[in-house]
C-alpha cells in the first residue's frame, strides 16, 4: 500500500493526491486506510520513511570494497561512479523532488529524510575514511569533512543539473566528474601508501615471525 501511495504522490504531487484515490488504487476501503494512517499527512510521512528505510545499508558492500581494495585510487573512482548511479537514479531523483516540494509544509518529514538517507550515507563514508586513515592509506584529520567534500565533488554539479535542468548537461560527463573528484580528493587526502597498492597492504597484513 505504501508503494501505491508513493507512486501516486510522485505522479500527481501531494496536494492533488487524495486518500480516496490511494484507497482505490490499493484496493482497500477508505476506512481501512484511515485505520492504518490517520491522515494524508501521516501517510505521506510513512511513505517517505519507508523509502528512506529501503535504502538503508545499500552502500555497505561498496564501502567494504574500499576497505578491501588493493588499489585505493581505482576503488575510489569505482565508488564515485556507484554513488552517482545511486543518487542520480530516476526513482531517487523523483523522491528528492517530492520531498523538496513539500519541505515547507512538512519540514519534519524533509529533515528525517535527509537524516536517514544523505546524512547516514555520508556518515558511513566518514567512518570508512577514518579506518583508511588509521591504516595509513589516507591523511584525514576530520573524516566527516572529507566525506562531505568527496560526496559533493562527485554529486554536486550533476545533481544540480538533474534536479533543475533535467540532467541533459552532465549525463555524458559523469565519469569525467567522478575521475576529477577522485583525483582532487586524493591530492588533498592521499598518503604515500595510497599509490602503493597491494604491497603496502601485504606488509601491514602479513604477521612477522621470529627467526
Amino acid at each position: 500500500m505504501l508503494g501505491v501511495a508513493r507512486e501516486l504522490f510522485l505522479e500527481h504531487g501531494f496536494a492533488a493526491t487524495t486518500m480516496d484515490t490511494i484507497a482505490a488504487a490499493a484496493r482497500i476501503s477508505k476506512a481501512s486506510l484511515y485505520v492504518q494512517h490517520s491522515s494524508k499527512d501521516a501517510l505521506y510521512a510513512a511513505v517517505v520513511r519507508d523509502w528512506a528505510g529501503r535504502g538503508r545499508g545499500a552502500m555497505e558492500p561498496h564501502l567494504g570494497a574500499l576497505l578491501n581494495a588493493e588499489d585505493l585510487a581505482a576503488a575510489l573512482g569505482v565508488f564515485a561512479r556507484t554513488l552517482q548511479a545511486a543518487v542520480l537514479s530516476r526513482d531517487v531523483l523523483r523522491m528528492r523532488r517530492l520531498v523538496a516540494a513539500e519541505a515547507d509544509r512538512h519540514p519534519e518529514v524533509a529533515a528525517e529524510y535527509v537524516t536517514e538517507s544523505w546524512d547516514r550515507n555520508v556518515g558511513a563514508l566518514a567512518a570508512t575514511f577514518a579506518e583508511l586513515a588509521r591504516r595509513g592509506d589516507l591523511r584525514v584529520d576530520d573524516p566527516a569533512v572529507a566525506a562531505e567534500q568527496f560526496t559533493w565533488m562527485v554529486l554536486g554539479a550533476p545533481l544540480n543539473d538533474h534536479s533543475v535542468r533535467g540532467g541533459a548537461a552532465r549525463t555524458a560527463g559523469l565519469a569525467a566528474t567522478a575521475d576529477a573528484a577522485t583525483a582532487t580528493f586524493l591530492a588533498r587526502y592521499g598518503s604515500a601508501a595510497t599509490g602503493a597498492g597491494a604491497s603496502s597492504r601485504a606488509r601491514r597484513r602479513t604477521p612477522t615471525t621470529s627467526r
